[in-house]
């Protein structure tokens, strides 16, 4: 017969003594705020912690790398109050977020009720959620964090799970094959890949995925009419140029740890840049040859991952000059 441990819920100040001095901060880590937005289907890059708008200070300001819109995340180690849902709606309007997550220990069926309202009343811009965070161990474990989420916006699970759901009559033949093709390409990395996560496939052709910054990203692109498949890392903003330099130096020792000479396109006019790898001579439409095409592009980009954007995140850009220096 099979043996199991007990599992036990703990307390939270078990764990954080504290919430400004101990839950913020370890909410603002990078792997936390993942766990967060994993719960969620957000992918999210801290801005910055203790932000200041007016007199007060929101806990926690985020990027949705998807949309690179502002998140807002308030927190707090006790039930939901008042006190938070005003602080919440006061930074959301001074910080222009559009994502507002509150986090508590638990939630009032009336604070509960005022998001839901929230959600009801205004646009898709618009997104409120509400999560309570618990703690939970199995024997003598060290206690693992779990977020419960108690309000959503309308159909946002749905909205955001569904890969295949762009379905329209006016799509072209071409944007429903590139819709058939990127699906399958999405469920492969669902399955295969723990670190990369591919946005929800679109009619055009390319995917995105995001490698947790907003400046940097990998991106999986096809040409039904020259025939090819391939890898990107896109850098931009302020600061691309002076990263695409830096892996320009690294040029040799880059393309030797990939295995194969790369595309390399900076474009010292604007604030993209672009490192490229293709496979040549496919066949896109016969579609038995797709799973070796989407291995291809799952071994790829891991490995445009491993050799590049590891050296991307590994630059602290708060110290990195950038081009408007």
């Amino acid at each position: 017969m099979s043996t199991f441990g007990k599992l036990e819920k703990v307390d939270l100040r078990s764990g954080w003594l504290n919430e400004a001095g101990d839950f913020t901060p370890w909410l603002a880590q990078e792997e936390n705020l993942s766990l967060l937005g994993d719960s969620i289907n957000l992918q999210l890059e801290l801005e910055a912690e203790e932000k200041n708008v007016g007199p007060f200070r929101a806990d926690i300001l985020c990027k949705d790398i998807a949309t690179n819109e502002w998140v807002l995340v308030e927190n707090q180690l006790e039930k939901t109050d008042h006190t938070h849902l005003g602080q919440l709606l006061t930074y959301a309007a001074g910080l222009d977020a559009a994502t507002i997550i509150w986090v508590a220990a638990s939630f009032t069926d009336e604070h509960r009720a005022a998001l839901d309202w929230l959600n009801q009343i205004t646009d898709d811009k618009f997104k409120f959620f509400g999560l309570e965070i618990e703690l939970w161990k199995i024997n003598d474990s060290l206690p693992a964090p779990k977020f419960n989420i108690i309000s959503m916006p309308n159909d946002w699970l749905k909205s955001v799970t569904k890969a295949k759901t762009v379905v329209s009559s006016e799509l072209t033949s071409t944007q429903s094959f590139y819709v058939e093709f990127w699906s399958g390409l999405f469920s492969q990395m669902k399955h295969h890949c723990k670190i990369l996560k591919p946005t929800k496939p679109l009619p055009q052709n390319w995917m995105n995925i995001s490698i947790g910054r907003s400046y940097a990203r990998l991106t999986a692109a096809v040409s039904l009419k020259e025939g090819w498949i391939g890898v990107t890392l896109c850098l931009t903003g302020d600061i691309s140029r002076q990263l695409y330099s830096m892996l320009e130096d690294q040029k040799d020792q880059i393309e030797q740890e990939y295995g194969h000479s790369l595309w390399w396109l900076g474009t010292p006019k604007k604030v993209e840049s672009y490192i490229s790898f293709r496979l040549n001579n496919v066949g896109l439409q016969d579609r038995e040859r797709w799973a070796s095409y989407f291995l291809w592009y799952v071994e790829n980009l891991e490995l445009f991952y491993k050799v590049l954007g590891k050296r991307v995140l590994n630059v602290d850009v708060k110290n990195f000059p950038n081009d408007n220096a």
